[in-house]
């Protein structure tokens, strides 16, 4: 398979975990490269449901290797959590199958109140964040005021260094109106933390070149999707890392000519959690699939907004990650639905247009142009070949490939690994 990088083609919740359990079969090491414990990847074992948010995916399948890259940005005490929760399902997480990096950034109980203080403020104009402080800790890192996981097991620099940002931090609480935190719980929270997850640390760039020396398959996992990147996202409604197949690169420190292609997935219609523009979002498509049980965060919870499947934004996704093949997602979500439609452009200001517009306040007037195909109304969460699909479905997602211009690879028609079809 080589190095391959997975990357959400729409506003995150494509999917992503169930195709990177399913490729990590072919691979040897799993990196996880952006983002934090505000991602939310959801795979099915047999019966078996695991959430993971900050330990990639591949910590699902025995002798491979999870590494949680530079990019990330970590919140100790959820990490811990994580480890505790896995062992309790049986999954074995040792220092020989999940390395973190020492210079990932750290995640305080400031940055988290920082948040939510941001999104009262805001008012009617929040962006619609988890809250769990990862924009916060970005910010620091931009700043050049951040913790790394580097500080924070080092025993004797820690907690000068905690009691500084402590400081600083608690009178820009206490300004907000937020009550200041103690010290003392939290110097031990953090230590106790660090102390657990000591053994794990490392410098994962250096295991990362020598995987590609030797000629290590490397799947790099994505967090969130492409329009909740800070550069190429609806700003403001975004995320704070990249999200994009670049942040892949910066995120875990292999250079670009390491990569040897670029995986897209995205769901056969589209959704989007938080605030911001959606242009093809429909109620019709919000209830039915929320009457399904479908489309519920697994991270909050929050219901996710839905609509048709916007082709005007997976071409521009395809176009800044450089997508070479595409895997469409909860395909058997609309198998029973008489006509569907696709948004093949937006219509505003008297102007057509067949991108995204950079300005949100533009993108939230865009009107959808629809085209309808036929739908199948046919179940297809059964089906476990291409060829068996129904022609109408079949035509479906090869259409929206096209439009999208990338290859179709990969098909799902459920949450399980057995779901997954190769084309």
């Amino acid at each position: 398979m080589a190095n391959v990088i997975l990357v959400g083609a729409q506003w995150g919740d494509e999917g992503k975990g169930k195709i990177i359990d399913v490729l990590t079969e072919q691979s040897e090491m799993v990196v996880r490269t952006a983002g934090g414990n505000n991602a939310g990847h959801t795979v099915y074992v047999g019966k078996d449901k695991y959430v993971l948010h900050l330990i990639p995916s591949g910590i699902l399948r025995a002798d491979k290797v999870c590494i949680i890259g530079n990019g990330v940005v970590v919140d100790p005490i959820g990490l811990v959590k994580e480890l505790d929760g896995l062992a309790k399902l049986g999954v074995p997480v040792t220092p020989k199958n999940l390395m973190l990096s020492e210079t990932a950034h750290v995640v305080f109980p400031w940055h988290r109140e920082l948040d939510g203080q941001r999104e009262v403020r805001k008012g009617q104009n929040k962006i619609g964040t988890t809250k769990r402080g990862i924009g916060p800790t970005y910010g620091d890192k931009a700043a050049r005021v951040g913790l790394r996981v580097i500080d924070l097991i080092h025993p004797t620099r820690f907690p000068e260094r905690l009691k500084e940002r402590l400081e600083e931090n608690n009178e820009v609480l206490k300004a907000l109106g937020a009550q200041p935190l103690e010290y003392g719980p939290l110097l031990a929270e953090y230590t106790a933390a660090a102390d657990r997850l000591r053994p794990f640390v490392t410098n994962t760039v250096v295991h990362l070149h020598e995987a590609t020396r030797r000629g290590a398959n490397i799947l790099f996992e994505g967090a969130q999707g492409t329009f909740l990147d800070i550069d190429h996202g609806t700003y403001p409604y975004v995320t704070s890392s990249s999200t994009t197949a670049g942040g892949a690169c910066t995120g875990s420190g292999v250079p670009p000519n390491r990569m040897d292609k670029v995986v897209g997935v995205m769901k056969a219609y589209t959704t989007r959690v938080g605030e911001g523009p959606l242009p093809s979002e429909d109620a019709t498509v919000s209830d039915m699939l929320h009457g399904m049980g479908r489309e519920f965060g697994a991270t909050t919870g929050r219901a996710r907004r839905c609509g048709w499947f916007d082709a005007v934004a997976t071409r521009h996704a395809a176009m800044v990650n450089g997508i070479d093949e595409l895997a469409i997602t909860n395909v058997d979500g609309l198998d029973t639905v008489k006509v569907v439609r696709v948004c093949i452009a937006y219509r505003v200001d008297g102007r057509l247009l067949h991108h995204i517009p950079n300005d949100c306040e533009v993108l939230a007037r865009c009107e959808p142009v629809y085209e309808e195909f036929p739908g199948w109304e046919t179940l297809t969460d059964g089906i476990r070949r291409w060829e068996d699909l129904p022609v109408n479905c079949r035509h479906y997602l090869l259409s929206i490939a096209q439009m999208t211009g990338a290859r179709l690879t990969i098909t799902s028609v459920g949450p399980a690994r057995e779901q997954t079809m190769f084309m």
